[in-house]
């Protein structure tokens, strides 16, 4: 055949070789003649609408005016446009840039440099492209390898993704791999181990496995089903880990679970309750409420505005306790201040401030102070200095020594 081709509105034709373009009327049909069932075209197929492919297709460009179905593989050395309708290929589709108004469903996989799509995407085999820009949901079931994808509602790779930069307006739902940036206003979750740079989102992250990345910003909760190593958290709400989370900074909120231990590198400030079942080691702690570890180590301070409750103990450099808080546990640091109206057990440390109405069961110090209606159930000892208000109760008369117990 040469030049130009035409099939007429409602009509079927079987063809092997265009040399020129292809034009398909409305409600057209067009069939392969060679053994491969295969069209090829070596210029422009414009289709008026509503037309179906029985056959492999592989032209220069693909321009429609309305809905076009191939039932085979697409291979477009251009760009495929289809303006006011929707795309489906039964096979593999390859293109350098797609743009489609309305939906667009592939079979197996799609290559393609940049795709453009105003309604949804959906691909059951694989993915690789530049850019993904699609304006209401993307669903695929196969690998995707993207630079950049852009979902204006919702998305979920059901296999292992790698991509650059990722931004849903709604929820995303990968399957683990490796995502550097992601941005999700909605609700984020992967449910396999994932490896990240920059997570973003305005409602919930849930991970799963032993992830790893950098940075974490969410505006409500962030749940790991597994271990999380990190670099830094901010979450405005809660957080609960399911394993061993270690990083820099984690700031919350609200509150954090963690099932096994915490160790961070620089701070852990948290508005309300902290509960880990296992060690904390950090530079500095500040809560506002309640603190609760098998064992805590901070290389600086801790505050903490409620209670403290361990099992082997608080260490830091200086411990605070705020106004009636309460801790359960031995507390050792170079400065410890207990706060008004705050119950302790044994506090062990070189300056050791109780303010009035405290009660310690041991106080064991270099530098003791303590302040009106303070009571001790148990013993005081002091190797240089103590100060005891007249208003204060000990139960047993304080001794000065030379070394205090371990």
């Amino acid at each position: 055949m040469n030049g130009k081709v035409s099939v007429p509105s409602r009509s079927t034709l079987t063809l092997e070789t265009v040399d020129g373009d292809l034009e398909v009327e409305e409600h057209a049909t067009v069939k392969g003649a060679s053994s491969q069932n295969e069209v090829v075209v070596h210029g422009t197929v414009y289709c008026e609408g509503h037309n179906t492919f029985e056959c492999n297709l592989s032209a220069k460009n693909l321009e429609a005016e309305d809905t076009v179905t191939i039932r085979g593989d697409l291979e477009i050395q251009d760009t495929v446009e289809v303006e006011g309708g929707s795309l489906e290929i039964y096979g593999n589709t390859n293109a350098r840039n797609v743009d489609v108004d309305d939906t667009m469903h592939v079979s197996k996989n799609l290559t393609v440099e940049e795709i453009e799509v105003g309604g949804s995407l959906s691909v059951d085999g694989n993915v690789k492209a530049e850019n993904v820009e699609i304006g209401g949901t993307f669903e695929a079931s196969g690998e995707v390898h993207v630079a950049d994808i852009e979902v204006g509602g919702s998305l979920e790779i059901k296999s292992k993704a790698e991509i650059k930069s990722l931004e849903v307006g709604g929820t995303a739902r990968v399957a683990g791999g490796k995502i550097s940036e992601i941005d999700v206003g909605g609700t984020f979750e992967s449910s396999s181990p994932l490896e990240f740079d920059e997570i973003d989102v305005g409602g919930t992250v849930r991970l799963s496995g032993k992830s790893k990345g950098e940075e974490i910003e969410v505006g409500g909760s962030l749940k790991v089903d597994g271990d999380l190593d990190f670099e830094e958290i901010n979450v405005g709400g809660t957080v609960e880990i399911a394993g061993l989370a270690q990083g820099s900074r984690l700031e919350v909120g609200g509150k954090v679970d963690i099932d096994g231990s915490l160790k961070l590198s620089g701070t852990l400030e948290v508005g309300g309750r902290v509960d880990v079942s296992g060690e904390i080691t950090t530079r500095d702690i500040e809560v506002g409420g309640t603190l609760r570890a098998r064992k805590v180590a901070a290389v600086e301070s801790v505050e903490v505005g409620g209670s403290i409750a361990t099992g082997e103990g608080i260490a830091a450099r200086s411990i605070e306790i705020g106004r009636r808080g309460e801790v359960h546990g031995l507390m050792r640091a170079d400065e410890i201040v207990v706060g008004h109206d705050a119950s302790v057990e044994s506090v062990h440390g070189r300056e050791i401030l109780l303010k009035s109405g405290a009660r310690a069961e041991n106080v064991y110090g270099e530098d003791v102070t303590i302040e009106d209606d303070c009571h001790v159930h148990g013993e005081v000892q002091y190797t240089r200095e103590l100060r005891v208000s007249q208003n204060a109760s000990l139960a047993k008369a304080p001794v000065k020594v030379d070394t205090l117990p371990e």
